[in-house]
Formats: structure tokens, C-alpha cells, sequence
């Protein structure tokens, strides 16, 4: 319901290849971090937000959204569903162009004012295992 194909595929082929990944550290067991080597591995510049705001896969890391200066086209979210909205409200005061929340992230408020905004969204989907999947 909130990841139809045609939505998926112009998020990954279309939006533009500058993904901010919230909640990306340098912890190598969790799943954003495998996420984004695939995202990297696609031709996607993956910039890490965190609070930390680390290094990985040789890209500079934020603390927010807010802070990275330059153009993001994807927010890719990995936060629980209790703080994944105000990243998409975030996404939304940046001027992304769409919001992609990980698996088991729904936020269906969120969902609504990011579409109202004009910004493409899908919950509960993995761009790794979309991108993996033949289209």
C-alpha cells in the first residue's frame, strides 16, 4: 500500500542519486550500514546522518538533515516508526523529493503530510531488496 512499483522505481532511477541515510554510523551490524554499501554499489552518493556524524563508506557524515549543505533528493530512513516522522518533516524542509522508510518503519501520518507536501514516499521497503529484484 505504501510502496507501489511505480513509485519504488521512479524513486530509485529518476530522483536523483544523493540519498542522506538517517541513522547511518559506522556500526557495520547494523542493517543501514549494509543498506547503504548497496545504495554506494548502485551509483548513489550515500551521506550519513547521525548524530555522531561519522564517516562511512568514505562519505563525511552530518548530526541532521539540516546541517548538510548541499542538495538531497532521497531521505532514506532508518529510525523507528516513533521518530521517523519528524525526518520526513525534515526531508520536507530540506526540499528532498521523496522520503523512503526501511522495513518495519510505518508512520502513516507522516506518509500523509510528506505526500501533501509533494514529495514521493514508500514505508516499509528495502531499496537494497528493490534494487536487487528484477523491475
Amino acid at each position: 500500500m505504501y510502496g507501489d512499483p511505480a513509485t519504488v522505481r521512479k524513486i530509485l532511477t529518476e530522483l536523483g542519486d544523493t540519498w542522506a541515510v538517517v541513522g547511518l554510523s559506522t556500526n557495520e551490524g547494523r542493517a543501514a550500514y549494509g543498506v547503504a554499501g548497496v545504495l554506494q554499489r548502485h551509483g548513489k552518493r550515500v551521506v550519513p546522518i547521525h548524530p555522531k556524524a561519522e564517516t562511512v563508506h568514505g562519505e563525511k557524515g552530518y548530526p541532521s538533515l539540516s546541517a548538510v549543505p548541499f542538495k538531497i533528493d532521497v531521505v532514506d530512513v532508518f529510525l523507528n516508526s516513533g521518530l521517523a516522522g519528524q525526518a520526513a518533516d525534515e526531508a520536507v524542509a530540506i526540499g528532498a523529493q521523496a522520503v523512503w522508510f526501511q522495513l518495519g518503519v510505518v508512520d502513516e501520518a507522516a506518509y500523509e503530510r510528506t505526500r501533501a507536501a509533494g514529495l514521493e514516499m514508500v514505508m516499509d521497503r528495502c531499496p537494497a531488496i528493490e534494487l536487487k529484484s528484477p523491475s
